[in-house]
């Protein structure tokens, strides 16, 4: 476990480790949980489809492509629950493939008006 204290800053690093140098990482989806074995029951989503949910998320540069890093504000689940878990899922992509996930960003759904 790892300690900090409410509003904190919390960063984190995502690393990919292969031989293949050709390959970048970036943090897609990342949602919190009280429950480290339940992430659907009682969820806080801090990044969906590479788009922050938290407004204190934010994504920092890296010094190699295979790493990735973020950060954003502790907080808890109510005073009910001592522990917040993290899942995270990223994407691993070619290096340079524009067309791929890892270089799309932010991908948001946009609602369309029923008279368009």
């Amino acid at each position: 476990p790892y300690y900090v204290d409410m509003n904190q800053n919390l960063f984190l690093q995502a690393a990919l480790h292969s031989s293949d140098q050709n390959l970048t990482v970036f943090v897609d989806t990342c949602v919190a949980s009280p429950n480290s074995s339940d992430f659907r029951t009682l969820v806080y989503e801090l990044t969906k489809s590479g788009c922050a949910s938290d407004s204190t998320y934010a994504l920092f540069p890296s010094p190699r492509s295979d790493v990735a890093r973020f950060g954003f504000n502790a907080f808890s689940f109510a005073k009910r629950f001592p522990a917040v878990f993290l899942r995270c899922e990223l994407a691993v992509c070619r290096y340079h493939d524009f067309s791929s996930r890892c270089y799309q960003g932010c991908v948001s759904r946009f609602k369309r008006n029923a008279d368009s």
